[in-house]
């Protein structure tokens, strides 16, 4: 082919990307940076766990720039506010594709948010990897079809449940649970779905299963059906503030019970519930003490002069931007299709706290480990035991 051949493909090739990309959401490639979305609750209840996954996520970005950025130019993390609240998240997530042209986007760490942003995100082509969302709906719809551009870097609830109901009946000996959860929570519907499923199959018994809504205080009501029925371990599966507001009311009502929770688990808790905390039992994605974390730890503590108290949002954000980044690597660009394919056949890709492979079937991360804390005399959570499933 000669030089005028091969100068007309070449012209070719570019007017058919630039019309390819333009007409599917994505202007990556133009201005001087490449931009990236970070969905966070900056505000509303799980704020403490969305400020310290956009800090987090911002120590990656800085690395990147400080050696010369990728693709010749810098990267620019763009932080929204979803304000803890799925329609927000959806108007965030909407604007940075559309205004602010992102190349991806990081976040968020709840289930319903997230499912919440799902169909815009496949949409427009621009993937999306999530935290702390294991509900398994955050990566296939609801026919089971994998979502194309939806990923996590979590394990999921069936996973999560599962250990939780292994840890009540083979670590704990216990055999008769109670459950409370929040009704309009994904998360915990979910959750709470499989520890049902794995504890009966233990032979353990469900003897009290209690909802309540997102603006619920006051947990005396159901609190007092779990001491009625008997129960010797309660499972919560929800976040922060609400199980460290029944631990608490637990504890003055006089339950002294084992207490389970997941991964919605928060250091926060400790100044709400105080001595309750004591002694509780926590389904996590890692651990305070993980020394392949410790580093960055310090690394926080030095770039935004505080300790980063939500060490486990810290450790999933860090790792779902340092994914991002050597996806975009493996690409070659930051257009969201050729992203998207690169994440989706990642395998045995050391990331800081863990070696991450994707299912391509359905975006789940293939054998993640699960550390399991317990609530000491300090109030902290610390290392009890890692599961790894099989």
């Amino acid at each position: 082919m000669n030089k005028k051949a091969l100068a007309i493909v070449a012209i070719l090739v570019i007017a058919f990307c630039g019309w390819y990309f333009v007409g599917h959401g994505t202007k990556q490639n133009s201005g001087d940076t490449i931009n990236i979305g970070y969905l966070a609750a900056l505000t509303g209840d799980f704020a403490a766990y969305g400020t310290a996954e956009a800090n987090s996520a911002q120590l990656i970005i800085d690395e990147v720039n400080a050696k010369g950025g990728m693709f010749g130019k810098k990267l620019k993390l763009v932080v929204y506010d979803t304000k803890s609240k799925p329609e927000d998240a959806v108007n965030a997530v909407r604007r940075m594709i559309e205004n602010d042209h992102v190349c991806a986007v990081l976040g968020t760490n709840t289930s319903g948010i997230t499912i919440a942003t799902a169909p815009i995100v496949n949409k427009a082509q621009v993937p999306q990897i999530a935290t702390c969302a294991t509900n398994p709906l955050v990566t296939v719809d609801e026919k089971g079809n994998v979502r194309p551009y939806s990923f996590r870097v979590c394990f999921i609830d069936p996973y999560q449940g599962k250990v939780a109901a292994e840890l009540a009946v083979s670590d704990l000996g216990t055999k008769k649970a109670a459950i409370l959860y929040n009704v309009g929570s994904d998360y915990a519907q979910g959750l709470r779905e499989f520890f049902i499923k794995s504890f009966t199959e233990l032979g353990g018994k469900i003897v009290a299963d209690e909802g309540y809504r997102d603006a619920d205080v006051d947990f005396r009501a159901q609190l007092t059906k779990v001491k009625e029925k008997g129960a010797d371990v309660m499972f919560l599966p929800g976040m922060g503030k609400d199980m460290a507001l029944i631990i608490k009311q637990a504890k003055e009502l006089g339950i002294n019970i084992k207490i389970i929770g997941g991964d919605g688990y928060a250091d926060f808790m400790s100044e709400i519930a105080g001595d309750a905390m004591k002694g509780t039992y926590w389904v996590n994605h890692t651990y305070l003490g993980d020394p392949q974390m410790v580093p960055v730890f310090a690394k926080y503590k030095e770039t935004y002069k505080d300790e980063c108290k939500e060490f486990t949002n810290l450790t999933m954000a860090y790792d779902a931007a340092k994914w991002l980044v050597q996806a975009m690597e493996k690409a070659g660009c930051a257009e969201g299709p050729a992203i998207a394919k690169a994440l989706e056949n990642t395998k045995d890709l050391k990331l800081t706290h863990f070696t991450i492979s994707i299912d391509p079937k359905d975006h789940n991360v293939i054998n993640k480990p699960a550390a399991i804390l317990k609530i000491a005399d300090d109030l902290k959570g610390h290392f009890y035991k890692v599961i790894q499933p099989k």
